[in-house]
């Protein structure tokens, strides 16, 4: 029996919000949280644009799971409590081993590594925290949201870059149509604002100075953001059953690589996961009404989805909305995809699609409908969303309404 797969639950928090209803409000207003990097601890690097959290939400965590986390980690943690309490879900030793979770990340704690190799290196120090393994290492954030809500079934991390959180999301999907488990936590987490992270970026020079702007002529490169976005899945069966208001379906899902290069985008692996995401969903390219694209704000990545979109689309890539909320949110890497599912969800629920902020010149190699900088109301019955990663790490999903 092939189980349809639902969602009743999101939670997350990025530099436009810190919960999913703020968050979208920012996003369906393209007002966007890009600016200077304040709360960070940079050292030298000075005049660093991002979109940071400015303040934490109040949280009940115990302070025992409190400071064994990094703060992927707890962003994790804090979006999958949000997601459980809208979805209206909790696990007793009953069901627990019947509740997993998958989270997606394109790093691990940086801000732990970053404070360990600097009292190493710098400040002489002969031992560190004796955390240090558990706090940085990938799979933390999915253990962690596993203690914090008692999760006893499925858990595990992914990382594919900047596909992590559609991959992770994919796997929770397969997880309940295998019948491994009725309810997955699934998303994606990061937070990259650490100095060594930050000097990497700069040495790719694939960094904005100033904003991000995708499929504007004028664009100058990505920005980065931290984050995360968490959603709860049911088996439909699991969340009509008591009587759970669904929010959409995961009509599909499409994955693929590019076998291209390392960091260079291609256009056939993007087409091949946007095509194998509508057949895994039974979908004709012309019932897509939004498309919320990978979208960095770099040359080549907004110009290389473009031509992919319309070689899969056709004559449909000029008809349906496009845009793209990395304008807004910024690149928030393993969370990317988790905060543009959220995106997605709620464009279903109301019948807008966010814009893409800080557009301002035509590019003719983008030259589709990218709904620049003011939201529009349409019908949106189904919405699709790109992630296509370094490594050439391909994964689409597909939501619909129910």
């Amino acid at each position: 029996m092939d189980r349809r797969v639902v969602i009743t639950g999101v939670g997350g928090l990025c530099g436009l919000g810190t919960d999913a209803v703020s968050m979208w409000e920012e996003m369906r207003e393209g007002r966007s949280a890009i600016g200077p990097i304040a709360n960070s601890e940079l050292h030298d690097l000075e005049g660093m644009t991002g979109a940071e959290i400015k303040a934490l939400p109040q949280h009940d965590i115990n302070r025992k799971q409190f400071v064994s986390m990094a703060r992927f980690s707890l962003l994790a943690v804090l979006a999958a409590r949000e997601a459980m309490r809208q979805a209206g879900l909790s696990c007793d030793e009953g069901n627990a081993h019947r509740f997993g979770a998958t989270v997606g990340v394109g790093g691990l704690g940086w801000d732990v590594m970053e404070e360990t190799y600097r009292a190493l290196f710098l400040d002489g120090a002969r031992r560190v925290g004796i955390l240090a393994v558990p706090k940085t290492m990938p799979s933390a954030a999915a253990g962690q949201v596993s203690l914090s809500l008692g999760l006893r079934g499925p858990v595990f991390g992914v990382t594919s870059a900047c596909a992590s959180a559609n991959h992770a999301i994919a796997s929770a999907v397969d997880q309940i149509k295998l019948g491994r488990a009725d309810v997955m936590v699934s998303g994606g987490s990061d937070a990259p604002f650490a100095w060594g992270v930050l000097k990497a970026w700069e040495a790719m020079r694939v960094l904005s100075p100033d904003t991000c702007r995708p499929f504007s002529a004028d664009r100058k490169g990505l920005v980065l953001g931290e984050g995360a976005g968490m959603a709860v899945l049911e088996s439909y069966e699991h969340a009509t059953r008591r009587g759970a208001t669904i929010l959409a379906e995961i009509a599909g899902v499409g994955l693929s690589a590019d076998a291209f290069h390392i960091a260079a985008p291609s256009v056939e692996g993007p087409a091949t996961a946007m095509r194998a995401c509508l057949a895994d969903a039974g979908l004709n390219a012309e019932d897509v009404d939004y498309l919320n694209a990978h979208g960095t704000g770099t040359k080549s990545n907004d110009q290389t989805e473009t031509a992919a979109i319309k070689r899969v689309f056709g004559n449909h890539a000029y008809s349906m909305s496009i845009s793209s909320t990395k304008s807004t949110h910024a690149h928030c890497l393993g969370a990317a995809s988790a905060l543009e599912m959220i995106a997605c969800v709620m464009a279903i629920q109301e019948d807008v699609v966010p814009p893409t902020a800080n557009y301002r010149e035509p590019d003719p190699a983008c030259d589709l409908d990218i709904t620049p900088n003011v939201p529009r109301e349409r019908k949106v019955r189904v919405a699709m969303s790109n992630a296509f990663a370094m490594g050439g790490t391909n994964a689409v999903l597909a939501f619909r309404q129910v």
